[in-house]
């Protein structure tokens, strides 16, 4: 418990003996004014209540403070504004409880499973995606932080109309031509195969138009299209030769998508894939059907009404049997549910499938699975380039892979520029520009709040000064810069005398354990991308202001040492839960 909290529950309690008022809580602030203490405390919510003036009650809450508690050393109050100065013993014990919050992390007993990605097998990774594996993977990393069991999954969609039209493309233009062959990365490869499809099937709807046919005729009459939809048809009744196809297409993507995953920085404790629990789906169905929950259209379409949710009907099974999406979501949820302990489902998804997972939980929930209630779908926004939109059947997406590129180039290009690693080797300065790059890119994308939509500016994202990933991977790799020179070694001074910038140095750092459970609460990295940068400020300020090598007082050396160290430790703590790693030298 930091010190804000022990002076909020001794607060609480005086509030409570001394004027028999229940569940009221003052806001404490740490304080910056020019008044003295290390905290301010706001008495305003008492004046209604207690029919006092706001001076009054700040002066009777010092008194009682000072009185029935070893905390304070003064106080003192300012127009109602309480301010007082917490004795230095306890900052000096607040950081000796801090270096410990590591490894004292309290486990909850609850398994949560995290599902990120879940890419389709018919084009490569493109900005979006890295969005969702950004977050994903790093609430996953703050849940466990926060000591609940995690599972990081993903579900493969790997069937569907979609990946039968770059499959159809291939097979009529490809010529044989094969990853390898063309020295492409097997998801990219597969990928100009959907373009392919779509540039012919547009060619075919102009031709049937220019017939007099209309545009949603032509649509649905061009060859291409049909062929795709029959394939489909062939796919999911087990024609050998299209699965024979799509296994060998599917295992060029799934080799791109780990080299990308890989570069990433992002991993996964289980795998589904659709072309699995579709037909788990179908059963779901069937049974929902035999229980008269769900109803089937003179057409033998299946359809769940939720009309009396304030939703519409939502179709489960096309009139031919084949699945949709939603489909392949009740399979996989049930089975997850079925494999695993799970208290909880979190669904990594932008905000453009609101209504799929509104509908999917509420079809669970009718269906009879109680733990519907435990399923939420981390809604995120869009991730827009400055120069606009992406449109994946037209080609015209940030790929993930030359995003991650342009990243290391931005990283090479400023430090050279700013002559940050001329002693390095080449190996090095490759070490020091991906991590700087990737850093960078991870860092800008999570510390916008997940529910926004987000404008992405590359070179913006790559600055040593500001609220950036390289400005505060800069500031870990000066403390051990500053530790190397001093040889330090960790020993503990527990006597020393702290001035304003140690103390606001330790309440940052004291803030740490809080910080990951309210972003666990909330399911937000951002909480904590903006934490590490008050502390980094924090530890700026105080770089700047104290001596420390040449100090001669032994003992504060130390401690200003140790203090140091533990920033160091926090910092990259809390990059390593936003999945972005450290240098020693910049």
């Amino acid at each position: 418990m930091n010190i804000k909290n022990i002076i909020e529950e001794k607060l609480a309690e005086i509030i409570l003996n001394v004027y028999q008022l229940k569940d009221i809580k003052l806001e404490i602030q740490e304080n910056k004014t020019e008044y003295e203490g290390d905290f301010t405390i706001v008495t305003f919510p008492l004046v209604k209540q207690l029919k006092k003036n706001p001076e009054s009650i700040g002066v009777e809450l010092g008194q009682a403070l000072t009185e029935q508690t070893e905390l304070l050393e003064s106080f003192n109050v300012v127009k109602g504004f309480l301010n007082v100065k917490v004795k230095n013993q306890f900052f000096v014990n607040q950081f000796k409880s801090v270096s410990e919050q590591f490894s004292n992390i309290e486990k909850k007993n609850e398994t949560v499973m995290v599902e990120y990605s879940s890419p389709n097998t018919n084009k490569p990774l493109h900005l979006g995606h890295v969005r969702n594996n950004l977050l994903g993977f790093s609430v996953a990393q703050i849940l466990e932080e926060a000591g609940y069991g995690v599972i990081k999954s993903q579900i493969i969609n790997d069937r569907g109309i979609h990946i039968c039209k770059s499959m159809l493309a291939w097979e009529k233009f490809g010529k044989g031509e094969t990853p390898k062959t063309d020295h492409v990365k097997g998801d990219k490869f597969v990928g100009n195969y959907y373009v392919k499809f779509d540039q012919e099937y547009k060619k075919e709807i102009f031709a049937l138009m220019e017939q007099g046919i209309s545009e949603d005729q032509a649509k649905k009459e061009a060859p291409l299209m049909k062929e795709a939809q029959k394939m489909l048809l062939d796919w999911e009744n087990g024609d050998e030769k299209v699965r024979n196809l799509w296994n060998e297409m599917n295992s060029w993507v799934y080799k791109g998508f780990g080299e990308t995953y890989k570069r990433l920085g992002v991993d996964f404790d289980q795998v589904q894939y659709e072309s699995n629990t579709y037909i788990l789906g179908k059963d779901i169905i069937q049974e929902g059907l035999d229980k008269g929950v769900l109803f089937q259209k003179e057409d033998g379409s299946v359809w769940c009404d939720l009309t009396d949710e304030g939703l519409d009907q939502k179709l489960l099974l096309r009139s031919d049997g084949t699945s949709v999406y939603m489909t392949q979501d009740l399979g996989t949820a049930v089975e997850r549910f079925k494999e695993n302990n799970l208290q909880k489902l979190i669904y990594t998804v932008g905000n453009e499938q609101d209504y799929h997972f509104q509908v999917l939980f509420k079809i669970l929930k009718k269906l009879g699975y109680e733990w519907a209630d435990n399923l939420f779908h981390l809604s995120y926004g869009m991730v827009e380039l400055p120069n606009g939109k992406m449109k994946s059947r037209e080609g015209t997406v940030v790929d993930a892979d030359e995003l991650m590129q342009d990243m290391f180039d931005i990283a090479k290009s400023k430090s050279e520029e700013l002559g940050k690693l001329e002693n390095f080797t080449e190996v090095e300065k490759n070490i020091n520009y991906e991590s700087i790059g990737i850093g960078a890119l991870k860092y800008f994308m999570l510390k916008v709040d997940p529910k926004k939509k987000m404008l992405f500016n590359p070179e913006e994202s790559i600055d040593f000064n500001g609220n950036t990933g390289p400005f505060i991977q800069y500031t870990y790799a000066r403390i051990q810069s500053l530790l190397l020179k001093a040889n330090y070694m960790n020993r503990e001074i527990l006597d020393v005398e702290l001035n304003q910038f140690e103390k606001e140095l330790i309440m940052q750092l004291a803030n740490y354990r809080q910080v990951v459970e309210k972003a666990a609460e909330v399911l937000s990295p951002a909480l904590v991308a903006n934490y590490l940068y008050d502390l980094v400020k924090s530890y700026n300020s105080f770089y700047q202001s104290n001596i420390i090598l040449k100090l001669e007082d032994e003992d504060l050396k130390q401690f200003r040492l140790n203090l140091s160290n533990l920033t160091a430790q926090t910092i990259k703590k809390s990059l390593n839960l936003l999945g972005i790693g450290t240098v020693n030298r910049m």
